[in-house]
C-alpha cells in the first residue's frame, strides 16, 4: 500500500512520545490510516468524505468536553 501515496503524521508530532501517533495517506477516494509505531501491522481505510466529517467534528468540539 505504501507505493500508492505518501504517509504523513501530524505537525504536532515531535520527539519522544510525540512520535507515537497515527499516519494518514490519501488513496483515491479513501483515506488510509496506520499506527506510526508499528506501520507493518496493517492499515485501515475509510471513505474520504467520512474522514472529512470526522476532522470537522474534532475542530468544532469544545476543549475539555467529553464525548
Amino acid at each position: 500500500m505504501d507505493s500508492l501515496g505518501n504517509w504523513r503524521k501530524s505537525s504536532y508530532s515531535g520527539a519522544g512520545d510525540g512520535n507515537s501517533c497515527v499516519e494518514i495517506a490519501g488513496r483515491q477516494s479513501r483515506i488510509a490510516i496506520r499506527d506510526s509505531k508499528t506501520p507493518a501491522h496493517g492499515t485501515f481505510s475509510i471513505p474520504a468524505e467520512a474522514f472529512t466529517i470526522f476532522l470537522e467534528a474534532l475542530k468544532t468540539r469544545s476543549p475539555g468536553r467529553s464525548a
